[in-house]
């Protein structure tokens, strides 16, 4: 879907804006049609729109210049660091600026005594760990797009990863920031050590969704890789036993480094691109991984299979090697990619749920989907109820992207109504924003506005995301007095 083109005295400002903007980033403004189109979507590719202009600064001096012109000047800023949210949240505005952070791409100092590297915003996931796989340290929060996602959007989505259920999403694994307001005000927050003095700002930050200021570097936790990995795949004939068996495992007070499901479409579709060993006669599919000592990983595994079979399973195999650990990873971590192989579109929803409301939400997703007319392959992070729906559909079929971004919504409705969130890692951005009524009260959100505007008073900074309309916010509160089914309507466009 294509936002509306803006009105002709923004495109009469385009020039201007364009020339001083090239005054305070010589090489690194692009202002003509062609040039922009590349940056009108993310990841949530249903919707699209050019900016006004793109701006890739170096330095965190020209990103304090540009953003204190903009605010001066009333120009909106939308900043984007790989462009993979999966929510919007780096979509741009037809009458704004898009400022890339692609250029920030330095590691800054890699510090094993204290445990701890400094990064720039456009550094890879990926690449630190890479950085310090020759020391035997990494970096913990793994997304499954870690080979592209950058640490400044894992920052602002507070970006998780199929090892968060032992070692923390971006939140507890992130230290300190530079982060510079839509002002040019530059703020360092924490830093290497680990309390810091005063209100915790670093972790209102983290998680902002780009709402309250641009980070122009990153200080972030290193651990050092444990002795012994390794994995279990286990199947099941039902997605109900595999449920159970996940809250039966973390009842015990077991914590893997990773709890990962998959549904049956999910399972033949990965094992088809990935060759990874998959059994594809289950109705669900388990990678449980435990680290530590070998003794440590022996007695865990050996608990987790005791549960595993408590609970009627019906396949179950050990990594005999790192190369077949990684490969148990790879079929997971490829899910994505490898449903896309298999649909002619895909909407990826991102919503959390208790652990023991697995079941039921599994099966509340099929009868919406199916409701709809279409099909859903699902992928979780199942150690912290983190759900990822892929409702397949056909963009060249009427109505179909519709029914999709439908059944999504009505998803993340079941998510919340079953006691769980709205978004687990992908943000809230553009896709969930008109949903939020149904999670918080109008105090609520009116506390998260009123610290918005705490670092942002003119509204500049990636307006339009995360909180609702006006009409929405009507729409919703009526729907919790009257009851009632709610209708999902195309979202507002800006």
């Amino acid at each position: 879907m294509k936002m509306p083109e803006p009105d002709a005295a923004v495109i009469a400002d385009r020039a201007q804006i364009v020339a001083a903007l090239a005054q305070i980033v010589p090489d690194g403004v692009i202002g003509d049609d062609e040039g922009v189109s590349p940056y009108g979507s993310d990841g949530l590719t249903m919707y699209r729109q050019s900016p006004l202009a793109v701006v890739l600064p170096r330095t965190t001096e020209q990103v304090s210049q540009v953003l204190a012109w903009c605010n001066a000047h009333g120009v909106k800023v939308v900043a984007r660091g790989s462009g993979t949210s999966l929510s919007g949240g780096a979509l741009p505005l037809a009458d704004g600026i898009v400022l890339g952070m692609a250029r920030f791409n330095r590691i800054l100092d890699l510090d094993y005594d204290n445990r701890c590297a400094v990064v720039q915003p456009g550094v890879t996931n990926l690449a630190v760990s890479q950085a310090m796989a020759q020391r035997g340290f990494y970096y913990a929060p793994d997304p499954s797009s870690q080979i592209a996602c950058s640490i400044g959007g894992n920052v602002a989505e507070n970006a998780g990863g199929v090892h968060c259920l032992k070692y923390g999403t971006t939140s507890p694994n992130l230290l300190g920031v530079e982060l510079v307001l839509m002002d040019g005000t530059v703020l360092r927050l924490g830093g290497p050590g680990q309390e810091q003095a005063g209100y915790d700002l670093l972790g209102l930050v983290c998680g902002s969704e780009g709402l309250l200021g641009v980070v122009t570097e990153a200080t972030v936790r290193i651990l050092p890789r444990p002795a012994t990995q390794r994995a279990l795949l286990i199947g099941f004939s039902t997605v109900a036993d595999a449920s159970d068996c996940v809250a039966a495992i973390i009842a015990a007070g077991i914590i893997p480094a990773g709890l990962e499901m998959m549904d049956a479409p999910a399972i033949r579709a990965a094992e088809d691109f990935v060759q990874a060993g998959y059994p594809t006669d289950v109705a669900a599919l388990m990678i449980a991984e435990a680290d530590g000592t070998s003794a440590q990983v022996d007695d865990q595994l050996a608990q987790i299979t005791a549960i595993a079979q408590a609970h009627r399973c019906t396949h179950l195999r050990a990594s005999q090697d790192e190369v077949q650990r990684l490969l148990f990873w790879a079929g997971r971590k490829a899910a994505f990619p490898a449903v896309g192989r298999i649909a002619s579109d895909y909407y990826c929803v991102d919503g959390t749920i208790p652990r023991r409301a697995l079941a039921g939400v599994l099966a509340r997703i099929s009868d919406i989907v199916a409701g709809h007319g279409l099909t859903v392959a699902n992928v979780f992070h199942a150690g912290d109820g983190n759900l990822h729906p892929l409702v397949m559909y056909d963009a060249s079929r009427p109505g179909q992207e519709a029914a999709a971004e439908a059944a999504g919504a009505e998803i993340l409705l079941a998510c919340v109504d079953a006691g769980g969130v709205l978004t687990g890692e992908h943000g809230v951005g553009v896709e969930k924003r008109d949903l939020m009524p149904h999670q918080y009260g109008e105090i609520d959100l009116a506390v998260q506005s009123r610290l918005k505007g705490a670092f942002d008073d003119n509204g500049l900074l990636n307006p339009g995301k995360l909180f609702p309309t006006l009409s929405r916010c009507a729409e919703m509160n009526a729907m919790h007095v009257h009851g009632g089914r709610l209708p999902f309507p195309d979202l507002p466009r800006f």
